[in-house]
């Protein structure tokens, strides 16, 4: 199957060790209390889940939240209070299409990141879909570029 938005047919792409899940990992010194303590100080700081799961992998030995808990790291957030309204990546696409869209207004002949923002837009309705059917996301939320610009503002 061809990539999203290329022509070519690469599958190439990371991927994680099988692990067991519940099962602690040896080696580790750290208790599952002080794990979701740094979790929630993380949060509290407006680190999103992927930095946090960084932070816990370099700098505390925790190789992956769900090899220690048995479930993923949102969920560990969203039960300590830590529900985020959007996704994250919903948000960093958001983010990408309003600086695109900045970008065009002062370079109206940039043709190539015209087409760009057309596929950043696409993805954002494809994920938004996504989302509603989900439950990740209210069922009327819409992608409206100005409001969109007001939020990633404040």
């Amino acid at each position: 199957m061809a990539r999203m938005h290329t022509g070519k047919h690469g599958k190439s792409k990371s991927r994680k060790p099988d692990v067991q899940f519940g099962v602690r990992p040896e080696g580790m010194s750290i208790s599952n209390e002080e794990i979701v303590k740094l979790v929630s100080d993380y949060a509290k700081q407006g680190m999103h889940q992927a930095k946090i799961g960084q932070l816990l992998k370099e700098q505390h030995a925790v190789p992956y939240v769900k090899q220690v808990f048995g479930k993923r790291l949102g969920s560990v957030l969203s039960e300590n209070g830590f529900k985020a309204d959007i996704p994250q990546d919903m948000m960093d696409l958001l983010t990408r299409a309003i600086t695109l869209r900045r970008h065009l207004e002062r370079n109206h002949n940039d043709v190539h990141n015209r087409i760009r923002l057309g596929r950043v837009e696409a993805k954002i309705w494809r994920l938004g879909n996504y989302y509603k059917r989900n439950g990740s996301m209210p069922a009327d939320w819409k992608y409206d570029p100005v409001k969109v610009a007001l939020l990633i503002k404040s």
